[in-house]
């Protein structure tokens, strides 16, 4: 079966930092699973549904990626998918140090669960869901930034977006 993580997130959009990770931990697992987290703490844009469809045309490609999504907890996950690891982006020191509670915090939920953080690429160190999503809403020029079916699926949601954006 090989070396298998999880690449768990809320990917409320993916962006091509999201990807950038994922590629990136291809070179180390044999199969990363993209992990949709069901939190119903947050008010996401897109339903898991509209996440989980925009995931899997992004990585239709890539035949050692897999598109999921869970409740619960994280380890759990892990577990029952039996995989090896955790896979995490990092983009600066304030991501370093909520990475780093949860890792801990995982690691005494199941010690033998290992969490790899991998450095997202210079070129996407500035970009998060959330900034994103409010660029898009204004109307920023956020093409190129994410894959294309979230570029459409950002400009249905905010018609201020340019169509030549």
């Amino acid at each position: 079966m090989g070396k298998i993580a999880v690449y768990p997130g809320s990917f409320d959009p993916v962006t091509n930092g999201h990807c950038d990770v994922v590629r990136r931990g291809l070179r180390l697992f044999d199969k990363v699973i993209v992990a949709i987290a069901r939190n119903g703490t947050k008010d996401p844009l897109f339903t898991v549904e509209e996440r989980l469809e925009m995931l899997r045309s992004t990585f239709k490609d890539v035949p050692n990626v897999e598109v999921d999504s869970f409740d619960g907890l994280l380890v759990g996950y892990v577990v029952k998918r039996q995989a090896d690891a955790i896979l995490r982006g990092l983009r600066a020191v304030s991501d370093f140090e909520y990475e780093f509670q949860m890792a801990l915090m995982n690691r005494k939920l199941n010690k033998h669960i290992q969490t790899v953080f991998l450095m997202t690429g210079l070129r996407w160190i500035f970009i998060s869901s959330s900034i994103i999503k409010e660029a898009a809403q204004f109307g920023g020029d956020i093409r190129g930034m994410v894959p294309e079916i979230v570029f459409e699926k950002l400009r249905d949601k905010f018609p201020s977006l340019r169509p030549e954006a």
